[in-house]
């Protein structure tokens, strides 16, 4: 007569159960804190800039006061002449310009390296790396000097013309057409007749397209965010971005009657942003199927 013993139940199967409801806890733990530091400051900024200077100092500084967000838009606009709107104009043409010409030249520079075959690609390529690794501080007072011999100094070259060289650019259009456009697809071109730059220009940037919003989105943040260049390339407050233009509205809050109120300061800090906001929101979607079509591929 055959007896049959009991199955028991997988040890490390019921232990590997009870983990995974642990570690999704944990995870989702760790982004909501994330969440709250990042968030935190952004809703600060918002609640305060619908407040009056004297609301700023009392009461709870996460919530709404006496909602004042027209007129201290209204002061941003007027106050000094008007001058913020010059200020938001120099942002936008230093940041578009800069972030333009810069993925153009991130996109042709990463193609070569990727899709050309040359004496010293290598070597070329690790430089690039290095440049990158390079902290963007560092560079400041050498291009000041460069740029006062070359009397650039408080022109508007001074902060476009460094703003059109991205390292990191290059390196991320280098990979995406490594790995993104066939070499087939080029050698199609050139039996169909086609030259170096008609393929360059109508097959190998559509194909890299995902990589170019990239690049001008982290470019455009890094110039608009951009304060330590212009303050030192820059005398003139006409030429000034908003980052430094605000700056300065703060440090104007110190020097007695004269000061700046601070809920222009903030409402100002507030305004600034928004075109970063913008941007992001608009670009999304190329970001969203580029990262699909590179799935299917």
């Amino acid at each position: 007569m055959s007896t049959t013993t009991p199955t028991r139940p997988s040890v490390s199967g019921t232990s590997r159960t009870n983990r995974q409801p642990a570690s999704r806890w944990l995870v989702l733990g760790v982004l909501l804190l994330a969440s709250v530091y990042f968030l935190a400051p952004v809703w600060w900024l918002l609640v305060s800039s619908t407040k009056t200077s004297s609301d700023l100092f009392s009461g709870n500084g996460f919530w709404f006061g006496h909602f004042a967000l027209f007129g201290n838009l209204h002061e941003v606009f007027t106050h000094d002449g008007g001058i913020y709107w010059q200020w938001l104009g120099n942002s936008a043409i230093y940041a578009v310009g800069g972030a333009g010409v810069s993925t153009l030249i991130s996109a042709m520079a990463g193609y070569a390296l990727a899709k050309y075959t040359f004496r010293g690609r290598e070597f070329t390529f690790s430089t690039v790396l290095a440049a990158v690794l390079v902290p963007q501080p560092l560079l400041a007072v050498p291009l000041y000097l460069m740029f006062s011999q070359l009397h650039l100094v408080n022109t508007y070259w001074a902060v476009l013309l460094p703003s059109m060289v991205s390292p990191f650019g290059v390196y991320l259009a280098r990979i995406y057409a490594a790995s993104s456009v066939p070499d087939e697809i080029i050698e199609a071109g050139r039996i169909d007749g086609a030259g170096e730059l008609r393929i360059f220009a109508t097959i190998s940037l559509r194909v890299m397209g995902p990589a170019l919003v990239t690049i001008f989105l982290f470019q455009f943040v890094s110039i608009w965010t951009n304060y330590l260049l212009p303050v030192l390339m820059l005398a003139d407050d006409h030429l000034q971005p908003v980052t430094v233009g605000v700056v300065g509205w703060q440090a104007q809050r110190a020097i007695g009657p004269s000061a700046v109120p601070f809920n222009i300061v903030i409402t100002a800090a507030m305004v600034s942003a928004i075109p970063l906001v913008i941007l992001f929101l608009s670009l999304q979607r190329f970001w969203r199927s580029g990262l699909t079509a590179g799935s299917v591929k």
